[in-house]
């Protein structure tokens, strides 16, 4: 069975050589996601919205590779503020708090970018009859 990409669709993509998500059977693993705009444009600029743009990058890199939140089984969020937790916390609810993934926040000194207060990755599984790779 082979691999299944999504393209990071950032500038780091071509530098660093790396996929958005990538499903190998059952599993899907997204990369580390900061909050990107499709525009290129600024991100938000509160830990809410970040996490949010955020959330919503892994869901549709997700949604690509035929899973949703229901399949995420852990997040980590990354964080440059610890008081910023709450509201990454609320985003992050908002994106998979009914499928209750194992999670970890943790906080760095610093992220890629320096606009950047979160950045988040998630693992996803899907059950066995749905191990075959989405339609091209």
């Amino acid at each position: 069975m082979g691999r299944d990409r999504v393209r990071a669709r950032t500038a780091f993509e071509p530098i660093v050589g790396y996929s958005r998500a990538v499903r190998d059977g059952r599993h899907i693993f997204v990369a580390g996601t900061g909050p990107t705009m499709p525009d290129g444009g600024e991100p938000p600029a509160d830990a809410y919205g970040q996490g949010k743009r955020s959330f919503e990058i892994v869901l549709e890199a997700l949604q690509e590779l035929g899973a949703s939140a229901e399949h995420v089984v852990r997040t980590r969020a990354y964080l440059t503020r610890a008081e910023d937790w709450e509201e990454v916390g609320r985003a992050h609810g908002e994106a998979f708090g009914s499928a209750m993934p194992a999670t970890a926040f943790v906080v760095v000194a610093a992220l890629l970018d320096p606009r950047w207060l979160v950045e988040v990755e998630a693992d996803a599984m899907l059950p066995e009859q749905d191990s075959a790779p989405p339609a091209s």
